[in-house]
């Protein structure tokens, strides 16, 4: 009867331990605070439960039963594909693996735009004021996300709450906002023909974020590409610049005859006329001191500027640049090189193989000059697919040995140099002398060209002023009055010098380009056109913090362009000739199996 009873305590005690859990369990949930008894009670709980288990399964010999066996591999089974699974998700959580299987990475963010969320200083939001979520726009917001927890976005319907929407001045659905701070601006506003740019969001952020400015200068007077709208105009590189936190403004050196020591970059876009000598050394000038230069010259100009040119070992070749392989890309005809081919430099590291084209361009000649690092960006193709052209009044481009220059061509050069800048704060020169002494020293004839000039020391100057030495064979003629005023001040003394630790080196950045009209309105937005331009800006300001432009992707183009033809002989393929086929083949079946 005792064994019975013992039996049955032991059930009663196993039946405890899951009700002490569950009592820890709702204490803990409730209160939402974890603290001793919670514990407590689970704790007491697991024990009693995994006692109550192995009594009874040592009573009744429960883990040598097949069943038993069985049961416990599928379960532990259970267990650890439950606990890879939640390994996996933790890991998938924590640590984004994802691939992008299209051909231009439609749906994975552009270096530059990851190396600036990853990078932000200070949180940034994306408000977006409408009631839809269109599924493109939230994963590419998620893919800002992935690269930084500073980094936060959030869907408002401005009806819902009006006093936010007040707060950001929303005036229309589909408005996005970009908060930083106490800092807003708008990025844009999308609708159903426009989602959301990474360009532009990667362009406000750095805006926001980056209180540095940078002042461009764009040199007019000489017939270059105007800056407003028009024909042949350069507004969207204007615009460009502006959205990635660069000021712009004109510059007539015929007017001010010296570059503004505000300027971060200077661009010649285009001249059509020729520099005056005076501007010509202006930038040469600017870029001794340490400026950035961008020149964009096209063929059938002559600006003047080969003195300059000829210092960085750069020559503009008077050939037009003619690529046959682009006639059919493009639609430019031959005089469009298209370029796909690029140099290893920070601006066109990340362009691949991608596309850019330059409408009547001209080759350049780099020679080597000691101390100027050159690094060509753009190449055509080699010979026979592109050429140097020398007869340019000839409707019919061919290649003629011994006149044009065979390709490759370089229609792009980058090339910087060190300067090194004389600091005057430590300048090593004579000592001045003092009043009395040079009412002494005035009164010194000066020697003979024959008798050498001993410097005289600071201790010994006096003395040797008070006691001239003229040399025998040199008459003693004291000097006028007007001669005394300009002589007195200086004493004789080597030409100052300075130290080593007050020499500073800087450098000088010039690109060139045989070529204006790539940077054009309507030719900007094409290919890679304007990443040329805007990486060639920002390389140029020597700001390395600032990202280089980001070409914006699209979808490859594989539509097939079909004549009237093919398209009848693919109906006809397709709805009478295919369904024939087929009858014909089940009546053969048919027949076989009769």
């Amino acid at each position: 009867m005792k064994i019975v009873a013992k039996k049955k305590l032991w059930k009663y005690l196993f039946w405890l331990g899951p009700f002490l859990i569950t009592v820890g369990l709702t204490v803990g949930l409730v209160s939402e605070q974890w603290g001793l008894i919670p514990l407590a009670f689970i704790i007491t709980g697991i024990v009693i439960s995994g006692l109550g288990i192995i009594w009874q399964s040592y009573e009744t010999n429960w883990w040598k039963r097949r069943s038993t066996q069985a049961g416990t591999n599928a379960l532990v089974a259970t267990l650890a594909v439950l606990a890879i699974l939640g390994l996996i998700n933790f890991l998938g959580t924590r640590y984004h693996l994802r691939a992008d299987l299209t051909e231009a990475q439609l749906f994975t963010l552009a270096p530059q735009s990851q190396q600036l969320v990853s990078l932000l200083p200070q949180p940034v939001k994306v408000w977006v004021f409408d009631i839809n979520q269109n599924p493109q726009d939230r994963e590419l917001l998620e893919n800002y996300q992935r690269q930084s927890s500073k980094f936060k976005y959030e869907y408002i319907d401005p009806q819902a709450r009006p006093g936010l929407a007040e707060k950001f001045g929303v005036k229309d659905y589909g408005e996005v906002y970009l908060e930083s701070g106490d800092k807003r601006q708008l990025v844009q506003t999308v609708n159903e023909n426009q989602r959301l740019s990474e360009v532009r969001l990667t362009s406000r952020l750095q805006q926001l974020t980056n209180s540095t400015t940078a002042k461009v200068y764009l040199l007019q007077g000489h017939g270059e590409r105007q800056l407003s709208a028009g024909k042949g105009a350069i507004s969207q590189a204007v615009q460009g610049l502006g959205d990635k936190n660069f000021t712009t403004a004109p510059l007539n050196l015929a007017e001010t005859s010296k570059v503004p020591q505000d300027a971060a970059v200077v661009i010649v876009a285009g001249p059509k006329r020729g520099l005056f000598e005076g501007e010509v050394k202006a930038l040469q000038e600017y870029l001794n001191r340490g400026g950035n230069l961008l020149l964009m010259i096209d063929p059938n100009t002559d600006p003047k500027l080969d003195s300059l040119l000829q210092e960085w070992g750069v020559r503009l070749d008077n050939r037009l640049a003619v690529d046959v392989s682009g006639e059919s890309v493009v639609g430019l005809g031959p005089a469009a090189p298209v370029v796909t081919e690029y140099g290893q430099h920070p601006i066109t590291k990340d362009f691949g193989n991608g596309n850019s084209f330059y409408p009547i361009a001209r080759p350049l000649e780099i020679t080597s000059v000691p101390g100027v690092e050159a690094t060509p960006l753009l190449r055509t193709k080699p010979y026979p697919k592109s050429w140097g052209e020398s007869d340019l009044q000839s409707e019919k481009l061919e290649f003629n040995a011994g006149k044009d220059l065979k390709g490759p061509l370089i229609l792009g050069v980058a090339l910087s140099r060190k300067q090194v800048a004389k600091s005057t704060s430590t300048p090593q020169a004579s000592p001045t002398p003092s009043p009395t002494t040079q009412s002494k020293t005035s009164a010194t004839p000066s020697p003979s060209p024959k008798t050498p000039q001993a410097l005289p020391s600071p201790t010994t100057q006096s003395k040797t002023s008070a006691t001239p030495s003229p040399s025998p064979k040199t008459p003693q003629v004291l000097p006028s009055p007007t001669t005394q005023s300009k002589t007195s001040p200086t004493p004789s003394s080597p030409p100052t010098s300075s130290s080593p630790s007050s020499q500073t080196s800087t450098e000088s950045r010039l690109v060139v380009f045989g070529n204006s009209s790539f940077a054009t309105d309507g030719l900007f937005q094409q290919q890679l056109n304007g990443d040329v331009f805007l990486n060639s800006v920002t390389w140029l300001s020597q700001q390395d913090q600032q990202p280089l432009s980001i070409r914006p992707k699209e979808p490859k183009n594989r539509r097939i362009t079909l004549t009237t033809t093919q398209a009848n002989l693919l109906i006809l393929s397709s709805l009478l000739v295919l369904p024939l086929i087929g009858f014909a083949a089940a009546v053969i079946i048919w027949w076989k199996r009769r």
